[in-house]
Order: structure tokens, then sequence, then C-alpha cells
């Protein structure tokens, strides 16, 4: 059964039918052709679908379409400005070499960016802890903790 949902997405209201069963990753992906959020375990284990609900990181795949009704929803194609620059945290990702594959850095970055709003002084700890909901299989995390400090120093993007 389609039922109608109402909602905004990077800063634009978006009305689309979808079916019940809709999972709020599918409809940013292939509804809404948003697809910087990725699809990596569809268990909520792995974090690339990471995308902000109202101003708090949440696992796309893990949540239905309906149950966004009247939200907000962030995207990792919402994070930079109307005229393209980047966010410091997707800034500091490249200076720092942040990414391998680039499969998880959609998820990383949104995490990191809901970190460092709920603890701006984050110690290197509470940053691998806060990044726990996320898997990287590539770059052994080093460079993904350094772009956080870079970003939370004040830093990123200065010389971009």
């Amino acid at each position: 059964m389609s039922v109608p949902i109402s909602l905004t997405v990077n800063g634009k209201a978006v009305t689309v039918n979808v079916d019940q069963r809709t999972l709020l990753v599918q409809l940013i992906r292939e509804h809404l052709q948003l697809t910087g959020t990725h699809v990596g375990c569809d268990t909520a284990q792995c974090g690339a679908c990471t995308v902000h609900l109202n101003g708090r990181a949440v696992k796309s795949c893990s949540m239905l379409a309906v149950q966004a009704q009247g939200a907000e929803i962030t995207t990792i194609e919402g994070l930079a400005t109307k005229n393209g620059e980047l966010h410091p945290m997707q800034a500091a990702f490249r200076e720092c070499h942040g990414l391998q594959c680039g499969f998880c850095t959609p998820g990383m970055v949104m995490s990191a960016v809901n970190l460092l709003k709920d603890k701006p002084g984050a110690s290197e700890a509470e940053i691998r802890e806060g990044l726990e909901g996320n898997i990287c299989r590539c770059t052994g995390y080093h460079n993904i903790v350094r772009a956080i400090q870079h970003c939370q120093s004040g830093k990123a993007g200065a010389a971009a």
C-alpha cells in the first residue's frame, strides 16, 4: 500500500508516495536520487547510511520512510553550502586523507558532524568511541580521527 509522506530534505520540501515498507535509505537513494548516502550492511551495523534526522545522526537503513513524516533530513549532499563550498568536516576529510575507497566516508562525515555538535572538545578517545557505530574497512581510522581533530581545531577548509 502506497502512502504519501512529506518531509524536508536538504532544505527542500518533498512530498512522495512510498510503499509503507520503504526504508528511509531507499527513499533517499531510489526516490530522491541522493546516492551519497550508501547502503552497506542493511542491518544498522556499518553506518554507511548515516544521515541527520531533525539534527541527530541516524542510520537510515534502520527506519521506515513513513517514520520520517514531517522530519527534516540532511544527507551528505546537504552539508555543502549552496555555492558548493565544502562543510568544514568534508574539507577536513579531504585535507587529512580521511578516506581510501570512500564507501564509508559519507556516513563517517555525518556521524563526525553530529559528534562534534554534541562534544565540541572531544578527546581522541571520545572521537574513537563516537565513531564506534561506523565501520571503515580500509583506513585503520587514524586519518579519520585526525580529520575530525583538524575540523575541531577550526583549521579545516582554511587553505582550500
